[in-house]
């Protein structure tokens, strides 16, 4: 009896005692996380205040009290930040993350940003198609805060010279101008980029410059919908007309010519501020050869960085907000560097060391809207923060010995940081490929994996005339057409793209498959590309007057572009594509495409 009654006891100790124990586990994960105290540092917090010596406390990946006398919470995780600045984290409003940057990679062009303690930028390169897979891609990564910029631009002009219209929106009336942004807002764009300016450097005749009226309706519908508008002006004519446009940022410096009054006057009347993108336009890159001014081939290079420096000054004397972008990804402007010797340039330009610091931090967060959440070290602003062995206010050369990144209020670079295991990969992880890619039946126009087809025509001002549109194929349900006049030039080529995932980001792995099979009409040759996270492949085909059946092993395809090797892993679009002479004209149809 006594066993029976002692064992009884025994089971209801165990079960009260596991009671307690899931109690106490549920109210740990309920319990806020530890605090974070910042001690021992000088802190420049971009408000206009001095460097002072203060105590940052950091709750729930926001500031919670800064000052000289705050005391450290029990239990908060101390960071000794003696003999180091403290500063909030930079800002680079005018990046590309692309494929021909250094890093060339996402993963890789996140590690660069956080590594210089740069922690929120914006990415004017990203197809609207890709910004969810990449929002989601990004939130797996140790990055910066990235906003992603839905771009506009003319008919040949910048930017529309490369893109499809559905990765850059071709406008040229103010309709037309009110109708892409309109488009646009369903992909949940971050700001507007508007290529304004068809100046091309001097290196062409200007014949693609938005029109004002075009440009107005153009920020006028943007704002309705929240959204700030950066415009690629480089000339001070087209700076004017920003200005008289209400463009928000000029994201590019002016450097055809010196500022004069009037156009200076139409840019502040505007509230038009600027990001000079000074590194990207210097004409001797730091660790690049040297250059000579008198070299007939230079001159026109020096003279124009000698343009742009003067009239940021001007801009920046005259009460023109300034703000930090580098053009980063392109030829020179390497990620995360590049922001930090974008502020070394202002200080050339005339700026000092904290006018700079306050550029690429506070001025920066207000040109995004974003001055109430981050920008400056002030109770309540999210905790995106950089410690650095140095004074950088005094000699802004010190912006470069970054010791320490935190961001939300974690420390993700430095000592005691976790590795950043995430970045280490170059893509997305693959997911299985479906059999079937496109049977043109859906009628929203996607494709049969929900993606957006585009359309490729080759690059340039003058470029193929090529329309795309799924028609009619009688009893057999519909197909795609493809017709094109090719435009005046060496090898010009018309086609159309199928992403195999959303925005092309993340890859398929068709190793289960032998090949790509689809059923296709034409006039001739063509080629069957297939791109791959490495590179592009490609292998020709015929089609004739009457419907066939064609099948293009995996073992047929030819490296187009890049590429180390076929895996069958990592495939992201199908493309149709053909090519003739220039002036003459092309069509095929195509039906029913799968791996097979």
């Amino acid at each position: 009896m006594a066993n029976k009654h002692y064992g009884r006891a025994w089971r209801v100790a165990a079960a009260v005692s596991a009671s307690v124990l899931a109690l106490q586990a549920a109210q740990a994960a309920e319990r806020p996380a530890a605090a974070i105290a910042i001690v021992g540092a000088t802190v420049f917090d971009a408000t206009g205040a001095a460097p002072r010596k203060a105590t940052v406390i950091i709750r729930d990946g926001r500031i919670a009290e800064v000052g000289p006398t705050v005391k450290v919470p029990r239990g908060a995780r101390v960071i000794d930040a003696k003999g180091e600045a403290l500063l909030p984290g930079f800002f680079d409003l005018h990046t590309h993350w692309t494929g021909g940057g250094v890093p060339a990679t996402t993963p890789q062009i996140a590690t660069a940003y956080v590594s210089a303690g740069v922690t929120t930028v914006n990415d004017f390169n990203a197809a609207p198609e890709s910004f969810a897979p990449r929002r989601q891609w990004l939130s797996t990564l140790v990055a910066p805060h990235v906003n992603f910029a839905a771009r506009v631009s003319t008919p040949g002009g910048h930017g529309a010279d490369w893109a499809d219209t559905a990765t850059t929106k071709w406008v040229n009336t103010p309709e037309a101008a009110r109708a892409a942004i309109q488009s646009l807002a369903p992909y949940k764009p971050d700001l507007i980029k508007a290529f304004t300016d068809g100046w091309r450097y001097g290196a062409s005749p200007d014949n693609t410059s938005m029109d004002g009226w075009t440009l107005s309706a153009l920020v006028e519908e943007a704002h309705k919908a929240n959204l700030k508008v950066f415009t690629h002006t480089v000339t001070v004519e087209r700076g004017a007309v920003a200005g008289r446009a209400g463009v928000d940022v000029i994201t590019h410096s002016l450097q055809d010519r010196l500022l004069d009054d009037e156009a200076l006057a139409a840019i502040k009347a505007g509230g038009t501020a600027d990001t000079p993108t000074l590194a990207v336009y210097e004409p001797v890159k730091p660790g690049g050869p040297a250059r000579d001014p008198a070299d007939p081939k230079n001159r026109q290079s020096f003279r124009k960085f000698d343009y742009a420096l003067a009239n940021a000054k001007r801009l920046h004397d005259a009460g023109v907000s300034l703000g930090l972008g580098t053009d980063a990804g392109m030829p020179g402007a390497p990620h995360g560097q590049a922001t930090l010797h974008e502020m070394e340039l202002l200080v050339r330009a005339g700026l000092t060391p904290s006018q700079a610091l306050v550029a690429g931090t506070a001025a920066s967060a207000k040109l995004m809207n974003l001055q109430a959440d981050r920008g400056t070290i002030e109770p309540g602003k999210r905790a995106d923060l950089v410690l650095i062995k140095g004074e950088p206010w005094t000699n802004i050369a010190d912006v470069r010995k970054t010791d320490r990144v935190l961001i939300d209020g974690k420390l993700v670079f430095g000592p005691g940081a976790p590795p950043m295991s995430a970045n280490a990969a170059t893509s997305m992880p693959a997911i299985p490929a479906k059999a079937l890619i496109d049977d043109f039946e859906r009628a929203d126009g996607r494709s049969s994996l929900d993606t957006l087809r585009t359309d490729d025509p080759d690059g340039g001002m003058d470029r193929s005339v090529e329309i795309s549109q799924v028609i009619s194929r009688g009893s057999q349900g519909r197909a795609l057409s493809i017709a094109a006049r090719m435009a005046m030039k060496a090898k010009p080529s018309a086609g159309v793209i199928i992403p195999l995932t959303r925005g092309s980001i993340q890859p398929v792995d068709a190793n289960a498959f032998k090949g790509v099979r689809f059923e296709a009409r034409g006039d001739g040759v063509y080629a069957l590309g297939v791109t791959t996270v490495s590179g592009r492949w490609s292998a020709p085909f015929e089609a004739g007057a009457d419907w066939r059946v064609v099948e293009i092993p995996f073992s047929a395809l030819k490296v187009a572009r890049g590429a180390d090797g076929w895996t069958g892993t990592n495939l992201t679009e199908v493309e149709f594509m053909g090519a003739r002479k220039g002036g003459e004209k092309l069509w095929i149809e195509i039906d029913n495409v799968s791996f097979y």
